[in-house]
């Protein structure tokens, strides 16, 4: 990703079809799987209660698809990884 340019904008589509439009903002690989951190484009900045939003990178038919973290231990543990990567760098500028 070239970091001049912004990050990547992605749409995703849920399972009952709904579109969402999403800023990736990193990715880390934990435990031999890779997670992906985003935005959705749509938040108010001001609001400090928006979610970001992890996903994770699953093969499935031989393709890779991003799906939900259905394990909350799992999903705690591969926020606090995001977290400290993503709020370190915001403190840095």
């Amino acid at each position: 990703m070239n970091e001049d340019f912004g990050n990547d904008i992605i749409t995703i589509t849920d399972d009952e079809g709904n579109e969402y439009v999403l800023e990736h903002l990193h990715t880390l690989e934990h435990k031999g799987r890779f997670y992906m951190a985003f935005l959705p484009t749509d938040i108010d900045e001001d609001d400090e209660d928006y979610g970001l939003i992890i996903l994770k990178v699953i093969e499935e038919d031989g393709e890779e698809i991003l799906g939900s973290i259905d394990d909350s231990d799992e999903l705690e543990e591969v926020y606090e990884l995001f977290a400290a990567v993503l709020f370190d760098e915001e403190e840095d500028q």
